[in-house]
């Protein structure tokens, strides 16, 4: 595979989704031995499960982030990581990137590692294994700092990856469908800012908008195309 030349590019952005965590070994929601075929999003992944029952709740998160810890950056992070000035626009609630020492990130869907007060507008990092407490100083329980079933994305987030996004000359996307919008809009408005797109999928989606598509896992792609870095 040809070496990739990163020097004729200055604003880089990364954008991966499930496929690119799943290579850890992070369980995907949908797909095959996906969690909400095990589990039921009614029950543990929406704010009024959280209301019915919020010890519930926290339990199964506390769990997800168990089995998240279990699993460790593969290659594909590091070599982005080993990117300073590339900025990562992310599906995935892991912080998987942030491990392998990436800077820049942009979650679109929120932190498995935050919890914030729906009450007193609270927000508060916790890296643990288990939460370091379940209610917050005022009272209210804390709930997990991500986008559930029926919650609306975060303006000031998507406006965030928007401008990352409007304004790179280089957009490499990974592991993502490309079929849940917003995101599902992010090739395109690249595409509209003159930058070169890239998809890297072993599943590639089949979109006419990228330039070049490889097939292949990133954590086999990434070091290839892009060399030491």
């Amino acid at each position: 595979m040809e070496t990739f030349d990163l020097s004729r590019y200055r604003n880089i952005v990364f954008f991966t989704g499930a496929g690119m965590s799943a290579e850890s070994g992070v369980p995907t929601y949908r797909g095959k031995g996906g969690i909400w075929g095990s589990y039921s999003i009614e029950e543990y992944a929406c704010q009024q499960a959280f209301d019915r029952n919020p010890e519930k709740v926290l339990g199964f998160h506390e769990k997800r982030r168990r089995s998240v810890l279990d699993c460790e950056p593969h290659e594909g992070h590091r070599v982005i990581a080993r990117m300073p000035d590339a900025r990562v626009v992310t599906q995935n609630i892991d912080g998987m990137h942030q491990r392998a020492g990436s800077q820049e990130v942009i979650e679109l869907h929120g932190s498995l590692w935050r919890l914030r007060c729906d009450n007193c507008g609270h927000n508060k990092e916790d890296l643990g294994r288990s939460y370091e407490a379940r209610r917050c100083a005022c009272g209210s329980w804390l709930r997990p700092d991500i986008i559930w079933f029926g919650d609306m994305l975060d303006p000031l987030v998507m406006s965030r990856a928007a401008e990352a996004i409007g304004n790179c000359d280089l957009f490499i996307s990974i592991g993502t469908s490309g079929t849940v919008w917003p995101a599902a809009g992010f090739p395109d408005l690249a595409r509209k800012s003159g930058a070169c797109c890239i998809e890297i999928n072993p599943e590639p989606s089949g979109a006419t908008r990228y330039d070049r598509v490889v097939e292949g896992a990133a954590g086999e792609v990434l070091p290839k195309l892009f060399g030491s870095c």
